[in-house]
């Protein structure tokens, strides 16, 4: 479902259609500049996060710790694997997170019961993967510590 040109970002054009459903004409920039255009807005938002948020640099930090322990460790290739997927899922649930509460504020700069409960959500599913984050550091470095 495409959303009305008025809120659509300027310059994203996500959906090669018009306003009355019929396709868009061909853009220069289509093709392969449309996959490069779109990693350019995902760095920006990578970017972002990184940028205003201390929790994801927080848990950065908390990744940069727990690949080193894994090198020193020598912990095996699934291993570490396990770990940089865990970190991936982290890292994506704080991005998500931040985009929601962003979208939240918009949609209703003051109070409300709705937007608490959806900002709580998104909070609560950061919390779920630090928690099974800790859970998985466990297993793995802990036969290695013994």
């Amino acid at each position: 479902m495409a959303l009305p040109a008025s809120t659509r970002a300027p310059g994203r054009d996500d959906d090669a259609h018009d306003a009355a459903g019929a396709a868009a004409p061909s853009s220069p920039l289509g093709g392969p500049w449309r996959l490069v255009r779109s990693f350019g807005y995902a760095w920006a938002g990578l970017r972002s996060v990184v940028r205003t948020q201390p929790n994801f640099r927080i848990h950065l930090l908390a990744a940069a710790l727990a690949l080193a322990v894994g090198v020193v460790l020598r912990l095996s290739p699934p291993e570490l694997g396990l770990i940089v997927l865990t970190i991936a899922v982290v890292l994506a649930a704080e991005a998500l997170n931040t985009a929601i509460e962003a979208v939240c504020d918009l949609v209703s700069p003051a109070y409300h019961p709705l937007v608490k409960r959806a900002k709580d959500a998104a909070a609560a599913g950061v919390l779920i993967t630090a928690i099974g984050s800790v859970i998985v550091a466990v297993l793995v470095f802990g036969p290695h510590l013994r």
